[in-house]
């Protein structure tokens, strides 16, 4: 019989951590409470994490890989079809699987306050970089094929397209967590349609003929 797969116990702790630091914040979580939502001793969360700071530092590094993981494999599934229903299936992904976990949105601002205020602000600031310049990649390779393919217009710039998107995306979800009556999903799908339709050669051309 194959054997029962192993927990991973740092991976354990880490994910028991987040859930401590969405529900408390950093500054009230201590780590015996960790210890015990990851059903360890508080001495073994100290062999895989120095300190507090630490532990919360590789829990946003998790939470930011996930996010890249998730973006990726929205990716993936929508390479079909024509570039409106690709971009939409990649923004319903990404909306839907964040609201699907809002409860843990807390903790984005809390790594967005450790930018600045954190001992390692500076680590914190290079993840959310790789992290935000990932996207953009994604994002923009997707607009750009669209462009190769005659369905974007050409004068349109792919990486701010695809940077404002971004944005839009994180100021969605920040109003869903703030108002839980504010509907993230339908007002990406609308938003989407506006955006598509300045991003269609069509319309660039009738610019172009102002």
């Amino acid at each position: 019989m194959p054997r029962a797969a192993v927990p991973n116990r740092k991976e354990t702790i880490i994910q028991a951590a987040g859930r401590v630091f969405a529900r408390k914040g950093y500054a009230a979580t201590r780590m015996i409470e960790v210890a015990e939502a990851a059903s360890v001793g508080k001495g073994t969360i100290y062999e895989y994490f120095p300190s507090k700071e630490a532990l919360f530092f590789a829990v946003f590094q998790a939470m930011m890989r996930n996010a890249s993981e998730t973006l990726a494999q929205a990716g993936s599934d929508g390479l079909h079809g024509p570039f409106p229903m690709r971009l939409k299936t990649l923004t319903d992904h990404i909306i839907q699987s964040w609201l699907g976990q809002l409860d843990m949105y807390a903790l984005v601002m809390e790594f967005w306050s450790a930018t600045a205020s954190s001992p390692s602000r500076q680590r914190f600031k290079a993840v959310f970089q790789d992290g935000y310049q990932h996207l953009r990649t994604i994002v923009g390779d997707l607009i750009r094929a669209a462009q190769d393919s005659g369905e974007v217009a050409l004068q349109i710039d792919s990486h701010k397209v695809a940077a404002a998107l971004i944005g839009t995306w994180d100021a969605l979800l920040l109003q869903a967590w703030l108002d839980p009556q504010f509907d993230a999903l339908a007002t990406s799908r609308s938003f989407l349609d506006v955006v598509l339709r300045g991003l269609s050669p069509a319309y660039g051309e009738m610019e172009n003929n102002r």
